[in-house]
């Protein structure tokens, strides 16, 4: 899971450093570079979880009489856990500043720019217009949501007034016998 060291002189390693090799110096895909990153979160993810684990087994030396030795050994797994976890932090530093200087010169792209397509790949059949973009699809959601609110509010009042009038019927009808 380490990142594959690149050739610091004009030849590649290995035996076949001779005027055979077909490229001089290694270049890293920035692609590579992303998967060892998202590797390496979860690597740290995972010894992160892992000290949690140590922690919460571990008990505090408060003046209860406590197994010294299991003590020291429970803080030397701790302390290891923390100095590899200092290691793959640094090594996604690494893979994070190798990333940002092969994409240097990209722009990234608006968000606005992406257009929507549904999961199953197809596109209904009344969009026959231009490409519909994931804000003017959610915009014209939360219109739709708030006409349905309202329409939810005026259902409510409806059904309070026949409610109110049944109730008002049912009090006339047992008055009356």
């Amino acid at each position: 899971m380490a990142t594959p060291p690149l050739a610091a002189s004009g030849m590649a390693p290995g035996p076949f450093a001779g005027p055979q090799a077909p490229q001089a110096t290694r270049e890293v895909n920035t692609a590579s570079l992303c998967r060892i990153g998202q590797e390496t979160v979860q690597d740290i993810v995972y010894r992160t979880m892992e000290i949690f684990q140590l922690l919460r087994n571990m008990q505090l030396p408060n003046g209860v009489t406590y197994h010294t030795g299991t003590y020291q050994d429970r803080l030397a797994k701790l302390q290891d856990h923390l100095r590899q976890l200092s290691i793959l932090f640094r090594k996604l530093r690494l893979v994070y500043d190798k990333c940002n200087e092969n994409c240097g010169g990209m722009d990234p792209i608006p968000i606005e720019l992406i257009p929507y397509v549904e999961e199953d790949g197809s596109k209904n059949d009344d969009r026959a217009g231009p490409p519909r973009f994931a804000s003017e699809e959610r915009r014209e959601i939360a219109e739709v949501n708030k006409k349905l609110k309202q329409k939810n509010q005026q259902l409510k009042q409806i059904m309070d007034q026949l409610r109110n009038l049944i109730w008002d019927i049912n009090a006339m009808l047992a008055m009356r016998n």
